[in-house]
């Protein structure tokens, strides 16, 4: 159903046709005039969009028509982003001051005359193109309008979201499998709960398995997410990582290490890991009816002790009546009373339902059409919550397609009808989820780059940054229930999705995105973003031309289909080659230009970059980490002058500062594992540079921030050598940092740094972890008056936070940990220094 994103891509197009680049390079091109029409011409077709979506589930021709409008808004913008590379390029030509021709001759472009001619053709092809779909909108009736305003009408947001493990009506079934589970049963038993989509089995689970009586009858506790992947293999793999987290008696090999043993030495382990010990077993989301496959994992797993369970979550009845090995519980819906508690729990804050008698009369209908499936409830409730017009709830309860014919395990209409409920921009942003396997464990930067990348994201407000409008959708997508395990890590999120939500996203987006996963699965002729599963699967079917993303599978080795696709995909905006095999990337890599998302991050053969990669003048992420044979950055990396992203691991002593300088939009700098690098930013400047990381760079001497005042986050870990003492502490007066993290240094001696005074204004967050030299807190550091957050640990010589009568009066949050000097002088009500913190709100002292 991607049609549905087309209003989204009219208002995206749009605001590059009014872009300063396009505008710029079209008077230049002469096609200026050309565009103000097509502009014209867009903004008669966006006008009448948002009804034509509403209408097209019953009129296969307007269907159609919406198709035929995406794939002309694809191929425009493919034009259009010419003309901004176009503008880049000159960019660089004209600032490259006394090597001009050489940088001429690096950049050169076709023959201008040629250039324009090819422009101004395509130009005319497009316009043409819309010309003919704008004249067929009529014949459709369509009404006009042209504000997508699906999220007005909404009271104050403040309600507080209960986890997962929170179950409403679920106490009677969560008992029921306890004492299942408590039986003392000879050997090992398997039970499955047996339930169909959304029923909440897993989360069910989940409260099963954090139970205290639970905890205190098991001696071992191992989650598996298995779903789709039930090869023994993998499965082993996953149960020794999930082991070697929950006993942390058991001195397992990192869990890294588990992918490179082969079935013998993975069956030792386990025998080791289980040998002996009362252990629960879960298995999450079976889908694999083989029963010869589970005959083999359950002869491995009956080395546990008598009285251990193999707890199984699945949709088939098959797969229940072959694991069981005597009961299975079969999970119902939710009572009609219970059902009513989940949705008014997501609709309502807490008891502002009794304000609503219309709305709460409607609710009840929309709660019998749910058939008490939580998932249906939640996800229902929170696209209505806070919304008190009337006719938006009758919109859901008289909706059609609760009429539709629907599948034991299709996708629920009621997530459905609350997708179809999302503003164009956050179905486009929703979309990209199906590149990625179920069951992924998302961070909020897995989505950012690809949203950036792509031009989903809406313009940032003022103040804003793309990081901001990024974890502002992430939030509007779990405010509605898309998300779950959604968890806040600071400036950071993780978070997971339902499988019937990534069912949704694979079926909301089957035109344009692809995830192969099957041998015999042909690549859509035009899917737009396609992803591999397995390195096996990279073979040679055709690749579309105009694709624009690709995410290569782990250990990725097939250098034929990496050059066939850099050489004939030349409008990629987006290529994702991380944990590869590769030695070195082919040249034709610098033809991609429209790219603005590159990620090699440990591609741990890689020796050397082409330096075509710096003729990439779009991009705007480059990951580098973990490339620990690459020996050099590519000469001429200035060049890249759209870059925002950056991290780097290579065998540089020293980084090409004249280049690094050149990068002026760099907003996030991240180096690690530069076990060889002496030093950094000598004499340079990086305005924009607000988040820095370095890590495990082992012969760092020297950091001078001087130039970087914007500098907002700065994260330093495992450097042994790094003095960050500075002689000019006035020239850094300025820092305008407001976190601070400071992790195993053993040079931090004395005191912490002095020229942290700069920030006392602004830095709300410090930790300091693992410096084992640091003995004292410096007096001036009482200055740091914005200060909420203070986390000191291990720091076994550190014996005084201050000599002052009340450390640190506005300090919200104390945490000290394994400081044992400090921890008798501020044990909370009795020791000899508790007085001068006894004001802080939170304090933890272990």
């Amino acid at each position: 159903m991607a049609e549905s994103l087309v209003f989204s891509l009219a208002e995206s197009f749009i605001s590059k046709l009014a872009s300063r680049a396009v505008e710029e390079t079209s008077l230049a091109l002469g096609v200026y005039n050309h565009l103000r029409e097509i502009k014209d011409t867009v903004s008669l077709i966006k006008a009448v969009l948002l009804d034509a979506d509403q209408k097209q589930r019953h009129n296969h021709e307007l269907r159609e028509w919406l198709r035929q409008i995406k794939h002309v808004f694809s191929n425009a913008e493919d034009v259009i982003d010419d003309f901004e590379c176009e503008a880049l390029r000159k960019r660089v030509v004209n600032s490259s001051g006394t090597v001009t021709r050489k940088v001429r001759r690096f950049f050169s472009s076709s023959n201008p005359l040629v250039y324009r001619l090819k422009m101004a053709h395509n130009i005319k092809h497009i316009k043409e193109r819309f010309d003919k779909v704008a004249s067929d909108r009529v014949k459709f009736g369509l009404q006009i309008n042209d504000s997508d305003n699906r999220l007005v009408k909404r009271r104050e947001l403040t309600h507080s979201h209960v986890v997962d493990s929170d179950v409403i009506g679920r106490d009677y079934d969560k008992q029921k499998i306890i004492d299942l589970l408590l039986q003392g049963d000879k050997g090992v038993s398997v039970i499955p709960i047996v339930g169909i989509g959304g029923l909440g089995k897993t989360t069910l689970a989940k409260a099963v398995f954090n139970d205290k009586s639970v905890d205190e009858s098991f001696s071992l506790k191992i989650w598996v997410c298995v779903s789709d992947d039930f090869e023994l293999e993998h499965l082993l793999v996953k149960i020794l990582n999930s082991a070697s987290v929950s006993d942390s008696a058991t001195n397992l090999t990192h869990k890294e290490n588990f992918r490179n043993l082969d079935i013998e030495q993975l069956q030792h382990h386990l025998r080791n890991t289980v040998g002996g010990k009362k252990i629960l077993l879960v298995l999450d989301d079976v889908w694999n009816e083989d029963r010869v496959k589970w005959v083999e994992l359950n002869n491995l797993i009956q080395f546990g002790d008598d009285g251990s369970k193999v707890l199984v979550t699945t949709r088939s009845h098959a797969i229940a009546k072959m694991m069981s090995t005597n009961t299975t519980y079969i999970l119902q819906g939710l009572s009609s009373k219970d059902s009513l508690s989940v949705f008014v729990y997501w609709a309502f804050k807490d008891g502002e339902d009794t304000n609503y008698p219309e709305l709460m009369k409607i609710g009840k209908e929309i709660v019998q059409k749910c058939g008490g499936i939580p998932l249906a409830l939640r996800t229902l409730g929170s696209s209505l919550f806070l919304k008190i017009d009337i006719q938006e709830w009758k919109f859901v309860r008289d909706n059609e397609i609760w009429s539709l014919p629907q599948k034991e395990d299709t996708i629920l209409p009621a997530i459905k009808l609350s997708y179809d409920q999302l503003p164009s921009y956050l179905k486009q942003c929703f979309s990209c989820f199906c590149l990625f396997e179920k069951d992924f464990h998302f961070l909020n930067i897995h989505l950012t780059g690809f949203w950036e990348a792509l031009g989903f994201l809406p313009s940032p407000n003022r103040g804003e940054s793309v990081e901001d409008v990024s974890n502002r959708i992430l939030h509007e997508l779990w405010s509605r229930s898309f998300l779950q395990d959604f968890v806040v890590l600071g400036s950071s999120c993780k978070f997971k999705l339902h499988d019937l939500v990534h069912d949704l996203a694979l079926y909301v987006a089957k035109h344009e995105f692809q995830l192969v996963k099957f041998h015999n699965e042909n690549v859509l002729e035009n899917v737009l973003h396609l992803s591999f599963f397995e390195n096996d699967l990279l073979g040679p079917t055709p690749m579309p031309t105009r694709l624009r993303t690709i995410v290569f599978p782990i250990e990725a080795n097939n250098e034929a289909f990496l050059n066939t696709l850099t050489s004939r995909c030349k409008f990629l905006r987006i290529l994702k080659l991380t944990d590869s095999t590769y030695e070195s990337l082919p040249g034709s890599i610098g033809k991609l230009k429209h790219l603005r998302y590159l990620n090699l991050a440990r591609n741990k053969e890689l020796k050397s970059l082409p330096n075509s990669i710096c003729k990439l003048q779009n991009l705007i992420t480059l990951k580098l980490g973990g490339c620990t044979k690459l020996e050099i950055l590519p000469n001429g990396i200035g060049n890249l002058i759209s870059l925002r992203q950056l991290s780097i691991t290579t065998k540089q002593s020293n980084f090409p500062n004249k280049e690094i300088s050149k990068l002026a939009n760099l907003e996030s700098l991240s180096i690690s594992s530069c076990d060889n690098l002496e030093s950094l930013f000598q004499g340079i400047q990086l305005p924009r540079l607000k988040f820095l990381n370095i890590s495990l760079c082992e012969n760092l001497k020297s950091l001078p921030l001087h130039a970087i005042v914007n500098l907002e986050t700065l994260l330093i870990d495992n450097c042994n050598k790094l003095n960050l003492s500075f002689d000019h502490d006035n020239e850094i007066s300025n820092l305008r940092s407001k976190l601070l993290c400071l992790d195993s240094l053993p040079q931090l001696v004395s005191s912490i740094p002095q020229w942290l005074r700069g920030c006392a204004n602004t830095l709300h967050t410090l930790k300091i972890d693992n410096c084992e030299n640091l003995y004292k807190l410096h007096e001036w550091s009482l200055t740091l008056v914005c200060l909420n957050i203070l986390v000191i640990r291990n720091c076994s010589k550190l014996v005084s936070l201050t000599d002052d009568t009340c450390f640190l009066p506005n300090l919200e949050v104390l945490g000290i940990v394994g400081s044992p000097e400090l921890l008798g002088r501020y044990q909370p009500g009795v020791g000899c220094d508790w007085h001068k913190i006894s004001h802080i709100k939170q304090v933890y002292i272990e």
